[in-house]
């Protein structure tokens, strides 16, 4: 571990060719590397985390409209978090500093969401970064501590990237059937088909995202994996496990010291499930719900 920054206390973990960063400010993954290679663009250390990045999204990840949710037939405000579009985005432990266990290889960083405006559950987190030959695998808990069933969903934001290359000659796989329309507060409007070219690959910079899929086709191992392709064959895969049942792609200009940046983000509900109920689980009193995703260089 390392001094405190604006994203807190730094931890460092090491396997064989294998290196992360994780910031403990939002349980957030900063670095990845295999072979001193990034898989993860990498921000300065002196600014606080930009998009979102790397950051665990709990009790629900994108957006809330107005705030306002119903909960089993209780209206419910939450905290407007994105005030330009009126929004509650990205759930409650964004600026969270967590507690931190480390070994070499792995750490686990806890916190809790206490009961506020709008949430009145008590929800025990935890994050497990784990590094693996090939990168990293990360597996979240989420336990319920209120006397009562509690609404729940996860998400993440990684942005990954190959360091060496030009992000703008990546290719881009989604496979997805489905694609979310959103409308300019990024509220969903419709699902319509998505395209195939995204199933088979397109240059990441010839496109312009900040949208949400579903259906998305798992590998025979019940795994959905998507990636960026280098031109030299290089692959860096984002796999999420079946609890995952959504992701969303964001592309931006705007991420400090790179041309464009991708955040790939395994979701467990689209944007305003709180109120679609579209993946919310709901958790007992004392229930644990386990989930996982990873990434890999190939």
């Amino acid at each position: 571990m390392s001094s405190l920054s604006p994203t807190g206390t730094q931890i460092h973990l090491s396997r064989g060719t294998v290196t992360a960063q994780i910031a403990q400010v939002g349980a957030s993954l900063r670095g990845l590397a295999v072979g001193g290679v990034d898989l993860v663009a990498r921000y300065p250390e002196d600014i606080p985390t930009p998009s979102c990045s790397g950051v665990v999204l709990a009790p629900w990840p994108n957006r809330v409209r107005d705030g306002v949710w119903r909960d089993a037939g209780t209206v419910r405000q939450l905290s407007i978090s994105e005030p330009k579009l009126n929004n509650a985005i990205h759930g409650l432990l964004r600026f969270t500093a967590y507690e931190i266990e480390q070994s070499d290889a792995a750490a686990t960083l806890r916190a809790t969401i206490h009961p506020q405006t709008g949430y009145p559950y008590e929800i025990e987190t935890s994050v497990t970064y784990a590094l693996t030959d090939a990168g990293i695998e990360v597996t979240h808990t989420l336990t319920n501590r209120s006397d009562t069933e509690a609404p729940v969903a996860l998400g993440t934001h990684p942005f990954v990237t190959i360091g060496d290359v030009d992000p703008r000659n990546l290719v881009l796989r989604v496979p997805a059937q489905t694609l979310l329309e959103t409308d300019e507060r990024m509220l969903p409007l419709k699902a319509t088909p998505a395209s195939e070219e995204l199933r088979t690959g397109v240059r990441l910079g010839g496109v312009t995202l900040d949208t949400g899929f579903a259906d998305l086709t798992p590998d025979d191992d019940g795994r959905v994996r998507h990636s960026l392709t280098a031109p030299d064959g290089r692959r860096v895969t984002v796999w999420q496990g079946p609890e995952f049942e959504f992701v969303q792609v964001f592309t931006t200009t705007n991420y400090p010291d790179h041309v464009l940046a991708v955040a790939i983000e395994p979701m467990t509900t689209p944007v305003d499930g709180l109120n679609s109920g579209l993946g919310i689980r709901r958790l007992s009193p004392g229930e644990t719900w386990t989930l996982s995703w990873g990434i890999d260089l190939t």
